[in-house]
């Protein structure tokens, strides 16, 4: 029972979210911020139970349009989806009402995000921006949430309202530094989805869904290397602006097993042999990030 659902929820595939939350704090602990681990749990779980909430819907939807074997009845795998999910906002909630409405309204987002990922007549999987939006959903918006509920109030933004204003406040030092920062976490991730785009392709186009690599043709390869060559320019950038300790410029030196893995990529794309070197790329660079980022930390 419990390995079915395992693999029903694909909990391999929760490295993405796992390592933008420990990326995140890291980050705030070489910045000596005090975590409020009671929000930062809450945030946690709801994150956890979502992105399994998430994938239980895609293979719910999968399996149904692709006739594939689903790893419980349809009824008992509707059921799971709506306890992980009344879990997952449940929790959602509780932290909206100990924080604000800017953690609402971000959250919300995401949860519309997880929702029409799939569902939906016209699914964010089946359209040319599903790299795009799981990269900014897992690398970008869960640092955001992580530094918002955790720093002092109105060190990202300030959002006010009446009856007849809107204010929002942006601090642009903050915010650039959460962009730079989540680089790594959204190119890493939106790699994992164009390779296994790449890699279903032709399967994709028999079943109508045209993905990016569809309107990229060969050019999807030359977008597969480039954007991890983004995620060390990043980091230089970071390090040059002071933003990140010069401890942090030994995460460079991933670059040596990620091109292999690159190489690998542009000579074979295939979803039993190759793949896999997106999530190999993503656990050396998300890794090796998060740990100079710490050990930065340590070293204040």
């Amino acid at each position: 029972m419990l390995g079915r659902f395992l693999n029903y929820t694909e909990i391999k595939t929760k490295i993405t979210s796992l390592f933008a939350f420990l990326m995140s704090i890291s980050y705030l602990f070489y910045q000596e911020v005090m975590i409020d681990w009671e929000l930062t749990g809450l945030f946690f779980a709801s994150m956890f139970l979502f992105d399994l909430t998430t994938t239980a819907i895609n293979n719910y939807i999968d399996t149904k349009t692709n006739h594939q074997t689903l790893q419980f009845g349809r009824t008992k795998a509707r059921w799971i989806i709506y306890i992980l999910f009344a879990l997952s906002a449940g929790l959602g909630l509780i932290l909206v009402y100990m924080t604000d409405v800017v953690v609402l309204l971000a959250g919300g987002l995401c949860f519309l995000a997880g929702v029409f990922y799939t569902y939906g007549p016209i699914p964010i999987s089946r359209q040319p921006w599903g790299e795009i939006l799981s990269g900014i959903f897992y690398g970008l918006l869960i640092p955001f949430l992580i530094f918002y509920i955790n720093q002092p109030e109105g060190t990202m933004l300030t959002l006010t309202w009446s009856m007849n204003t809107i204010n929002l406040q942006l601090q642009v030092t903050p915010l650039v530094t959460l962009l730079l920062l989540s680089v790594n976490p959204v190119c890493t991730t939106a790699n994992i989805m164009l390779a296994n785009n790449i890699c279903d392709i032709e399967k994709d186009i028999r079943v109508k869904r045209y993905t990016l690599p569809y309107y990229l043709g060969k050019n999807a390869l030359a977008l597969f290397a480039f954007i991890y060559y983004a995620t060390y320019g990043a980091t230089i950038l970071m390090v040059g602006f002071k933003m990140l300790s010069p401890i942090c410029l030994l995460s460079l030196l991933t670059i040596f097993p990620v091109q292999k893995n690159i190489k690998l990529f542009l000579r074979e794309q295939t979803k039993e042999g190759t793949f896999i070197v997106s999530i190999k790329n993503f656990i050396i660079i998300m890794g090796a990030f998060t740990t100079v980022i710490f050990a930065s930390g340590l070293m204040n």
